[in-house]
């Protein structure tokens, strides 16, 4: 989970230093630019993964601000933006740190429901709250998945799925209930992890690329892809786009804080990961755009789409 904060954007300006083997050149990008840097993004990423499949799946996790031109909501939609993705997944929204529901973000995600899938990831604190965040979020037309202690720290999958079926899902529309799993540290065994969720009639699951290091087969993702009762599902692969998380297998061994430059910040609460500038060329390399790349990796294992986490980092490299 990812603490959400929402912004007011101001003037700051941060300058970058970028190396090519003839010259160093200045490259500014402002706070105020930033909303349309990680739009562009986001862009890039759905047209390159749509060339080897056209009905490849893209979610953006929070930022749903970044619907409308450089992410203000006063102005127009953002039309190349909502082209480029499929739904929304949405943290906190009814039970948050607050206790209280945002009605700002909700009033957001009401104007763009009926364009695009809304699925939120609620965490509640005590289990007898779970049919409320449900019904909450189903009054509004959101697809809920409710995180609880349990499945939050230990990745304990729920026994009860809201709104189970045995329809083929093929499309992100036809979804009615998800499961949020991408954290499989608590299954030692990929065997007992792939079990586990083969053993669940979930439309649509988020899991990660990796298991202990190791890249999901193409065979074993396609094994996931029907429930236990017959029925198809949708499987998606999550993939940080705006943190560098050092266990990943991109990360070089001398990378710290500022080396590389685009190493920006530290991100407070999770040790192991740092905000990028998003918009360098080599870390958006490290994302799509090429055989090694993270995305291609994605799609060579089978995944219906992605789940792109640290949208915000727009925000987020400007304030604390």
């Amino acid at each position: 989970m990812k603490k959400i904060v929402f912004l007011v954007i101001g003037l700051a300006t941060i300058f970058v230093l970028t190396c090519n083997s003839s010259s160093i050149k200045q490259a500014v990008v402002s706070q105020k630019d930033s909303p349309k840097k990680m739009q562009d993004f986001v862009i890039n990423i759905s047209k390159y993964t749509r060339k080897f499949d056209t009905n490849f799946i893209i979610i953006p996790q929070n930022g749903e601000e970044l619907a409308y031109t450089n992410g203000d909501i006063s102005k127009k939609p953002n039309e190349n933006y909502l082209n480029a993705i499929d739904g929304f997944g949405i943290e906190e929204l009814f039970y948050n740190e607050t206790f209280k529901p945002n009605e700002y973000r909700i009033g957001i995600l009401q104007k763009l429901k009926d364009q695009k899938t809304i699925l939120v990831s609620e965490f509640v604190n005590d289990s007898s709250f779970v049919k409320d965040a449900q019904n909450k979020n189903e009054k509004e037309g959101f697809i809920s998945f409710i995180r609880t202690k349990e499945n939050y720290h230990y990745s304990i999958i729920p026994e009860k799925i809201h709104h189970e079926n045995n329809n083929d899902i093929s499309s992100l529309k036809e979804v009615k209930n998800f499961l949020y799993l991408i954290n499989n540290s608590n299954y030692y065994s990929k065997s007992k992890f792939l079990e586990a969720i083969s053993n669940t009639n979930y439309d649509l699951i988020f899991i990660d690329l990796y298991h202990n290091g190791v890249i999901f087969k193409k065979e074993e993702i396609e094994k996931l892809k029907q429930k236990k009762n017959g029925g198809k599902r949708l499987v998606v692969c999550y993939m940080n786009i705006g943190a560098a998380e050092k266990y990943r297998n991109y990360w070089k061994r001398d990378w710290t804080l500022g080396n590389p430059s685009w190493l920006k910040k530290k991100y407070d609460g999770y040790d192991n990961e740092f905000w990028v500038e998003y918009w360098n060329k080599d870390w958006q390399k490290i994302i799509y755009g090429n055989d090694d790349s993270y995305a291609k990796k994605i799609i060579d294992a089978g995944f219906d789409g992605v789940y792109l986490d640290n949208i915000e980092a727009y925000y987020f490299l400007y304030n604390d």
